[in-house]
């Protein structure tokens, strides 16, 4: 299951993004989260945006490279 502080670090980041989007009161875009928060509940949006920052991290450390997001 890997590492528990590691995994509760990465569920807090998650829940911190998804409660800032709610606070900012931003309309719903075409991006990921705001489809998964349409049609999930928001603690499974939040395992599976904190699933899916695990493996951007894993995949960044794996190359040796930096970080750059896509631009929309």
């Amino acid at each position: 299951m890997g590492n528990r502080y590691i995994r509760r670090l990465l569920y807090l980041g998650a829940m911190a993004q998804i409660m800032l989007r709610c606070r900012l009161k931003r309309e719903p875009s075409s991006d990921w989260l705001s489809g998964m928060l349409m049609r999930k509940k928001t603690k499974i949006v939040a395992v599976a945006l904190a699933h899916r920052m695990a493996r951007t991290i894993f995949a960044v450390l794996r190359g040796g490279s930096r970080y750059e997001p896509q631009s929309a």
